[in-house]
C-alpha cells in the first residue's frame, strides 16, 4: 500500500525495531525503502539478508537527499516518510487508509501521532533500543487518547506521489534536515493542498531524535534561518497563520485571516529577513554556510 521511506545513519538496532514493528503491526503489505548513510555498522548486510530495498551514500547525505534518493525506487502511489527510531503501533496503517478513503483525492498531507518517552503524551517504554519494553507499549498505547489536529508538520507523514513529484520532494538545502518538513508543507500549500491533518489514532513510539542526529550540534537554528530567507516568513508564522498548527482539526484549511496581528507578525518576519540578508547577503550563501558547517 505505502512506499515507506526511512533514512538511517549507523542506527541499525533502532532500524531493526522500526522494520520489525512495520512487519508485525501492519494490516496491509508495504514497500520499505531505506536510505543508508555510510552504513558501516552492518546495516547493508541486514537489509540484503532481509531482502529490503535500499539506496546508499558513502557519506551522511542527511534526511533530505537520502529520502529523495530512496523515493526514486518507490513503486506505490502513497509515499510515507518515517524515522528509523519509530515503533509503529498496531493498525497504524488502517487509520491512514481509512482517512485517505474519506478524502477521495490526492491533495493531502497526513501524519500520525508520536508517543514520547517523557511529557504529557508519553509511555516510558525505554529510551534506548536495549531498554525497549515492547510488551508495555502494546498493552498501553490505546490508553493514550490523542485528538486529530490541524497543521501537522512531522513524521510519520504520508502524501501522494503525484504531489511529492510536483514539489520535488524534500528541499536539499535544509541539510541535514531541520526545517525541511515545514518547507515541504509550504511547497504543498502553494500547490493547493489544504488538508494538513494529524491523526490521533495512528500512533508510533518515538525513542527521541535518534535519526541522523549523532551530534547534537548538527540540528541548530540554520533550518529556521534558511526557511525565513527562502520564503520571507518564519516557520512559526507559517504554522500559526496558515497551518494553524496543533489546533483541533475542524476541516479544510482556508487562507489566513489578515488582521492586525497577522500584519504585526509579518513585519517582524520582514525585519528578521532583512537582518539575515545583511549577515549572509543572499540565500545561496546561507545555504552554503549551513552545508559547510554541518557536512
Amino acid at each position: 500500500m505505502f512506499s515507506i521511506l526511512i533514512p538511517t545513519f549507523n542506527n541499525l538496532e533502532y532500524l531493526k525495531i522500526c522494520i520489525d514493528s512495520i512487519n508485525k503491526n501492519s494490516k496491509f503489505n508495504h514497500e520499505i525503502i531505506v536510505h543508508v548513510n555510510t552504513g558501516n555498522d552492518g546495516t547493508i548486510d541486514y537489509l540484503k539478508k532481509n531482502e529490503i530495498l535500499y539506496t546508499f551514500t558513502n557519506y551522511n547525505a542527511g534526511i533530505c537527499e537520502g529520502i529523495n534518493l530512496a523515493s526514486k525506487k518507490a513503486s506505490k502511489d502513497l509515499i510515507l516518510y518515517s524515522h528509523d527510531d519509530f515503533y509503529f503501533c498496531p493498525n497504524w496503517d488502517v487509520v491512514l487508509k481509512d482517512e485517505i478513503s474519506i478524502i477521495k483525492h490526492n491533495k493531502f498531507y497526513l501524519s500520525g501521532s508520536m508517543i514520547g518517552t517523557k511529557g504529557d503524551y508519553s509511555i516510558e517504554c525505554g529510551e534506548t533500543y536495549d531498554t525497549f519494553d515492547e510488551l508495555k507499549i502494546l498493552n498501553n498505547y490505546k490508553k493514550l487518547r490523542f485528538r486529530d489536529f490541524q497543521g501537522t508538520t512531522w513524521a510519520p507523514h504520508v502524501i501522494h506521489k503525484e504531489y511529492w513529484t510536483k514539489v520535488g520532494g524534500f528541499s536539499e538545502e535544509f541539510f541535514p534536515g531541520s526545517g525541511s518538513d515545514p518547507d515541504l508543507n509550504l511547497k504543498l500549500w502553494n500547490q493547493g493542498v489544504r488538508i494538513f491533518k494529524g491523526l490521533g489514532n495512528c500512533k508510533v513510539y518515538h525513542f527521541g531524535s535518534k535519526t541522523l542526529r549523532k551530534n547534537k550540534n548538527t540540528f541548530g537554528s540554520f533550518g529556521s534561518k534558511i526557511f525565513l530567507m527562502k520564503w520571507g516568513i518564519s516557520i512559526k508564522f507559517f504554522k500559526k497563520y496558515y497551518l494553524r498548527s496543533l489546533e483541533d482539526y475542524n476541516g479544510i484549511l482556508e487562507e489566513p485571516k489578515k488582521n492586525i496581528n497577522y500584519f504585526f507578525d509579518l513585519i517582524k518576519c520582514k525585519i528578521q529577513y532583512l537582518y539575515l540578508k545583511f549577515l549572509y547577503k543572499n540565500f545561496d550563501n546561507l545555504a552554503r554556510i549551513n552545508y559547510g558547517k554541518f557536512k
